[in-house]
């Protein structure tokens, strides 16, 4: 089986117990935890903040003590000042729209420089011509499979077509790096998300909606065993 991760989306947390329930999807086999920051101006959602990452990163650890990375995806614009903060609160990854950033390689730059691993999202009109340009730079590209700005969207099928081009475009440049799929994830269509070429999966309210949080972990793990 190929190495996939699965990272779940707080977005779909309880947020009156944010530490208890990483804690508790960590336990239940999460690989990453998903962190999704909306600004109500480039989304119209308002969500988290740099304190609330800080908060979480004594939670994102295995009961062994192993460090779980926090995957903060920026639906925020301008994206520099923001990313930085992330990454001063604890972030192992920080991925941001290019149409919400100037100068692309320099917010690229910017989040390396901190230490912190860089990605750019992709939403699903948005073509990815950039990747022309800063894919030797980026070590994750993130599709939106649903429109950013809210949990609970179902899954836009064209999103397949471009998860197969970003793959066709990862393996051109050599380069070891992340395609993720965020939107719509559940147990019945990981697999085909999969097959398309993406290897990390973001899922929400499939995973917090349900009372067994490992039951739907091992549940999309059996499912992408078949792959």
């Amino acid at each position: 089986m190929k190495n996939y991760r699965i990272a779940p989306s707080i977005l779909s947390a309880d947020f009156a117990r944010l530490g208890e329930e990483v804690k508790n999807v960590i336990q239940a086999g999460a690989d990453w935890i998903h962190f999704d920051v909306m600004d109500n101006h480039y989304v119209p959602n308002l969500t988290f903040g740099p304190m609330i990452c800080s908060a979480l990163k004594p939670h994102a650890k295995k009961p062994d003590g192993t460090p779980v990375p926090i995957d903060v995806h920026l639906m925020v614009q301008p994206v520099d000042a923001l990313a930085a903060s992330f990454a001063d609160a604890g972030a192992s990854l920080i991925s941001f729209h290019p149409e919400a950033s100037g100068h692309v390689h320099r917010s690229v730059q910017a989040i390396k420089s901190k230490g912190c691993q860089a990605g750019l999202v992709f939403n699903p009109a948005t073509p990815l011509d950039v990747l022309d340009w800063v894919i030797d730079d980026i070590d994750l590209i993130l599709i939106m499979s649903v429109n950013p700005g809210f949990g609970g969207q179902s899954f836009i099928d064209s999103a397949l077509r471009k998860i197969e081009q970003a793959r066709k475009r990862i393996e051109a440049s050599g380069k070891d790096i992340r395609l993720e799929v965020d939107g719509g994830i559940k147990t019945d269509n990981i697999a085909r998300v999969a097959s398309a070429g993406a290897d990390t999966f973001v899922a929400g309210s499939a995973i917090f909606g349900n009372p067994d949080y490992k039951a739907v972990i091992d549940s999309m793990r059996s499912a992408l065993a078949g792959v």
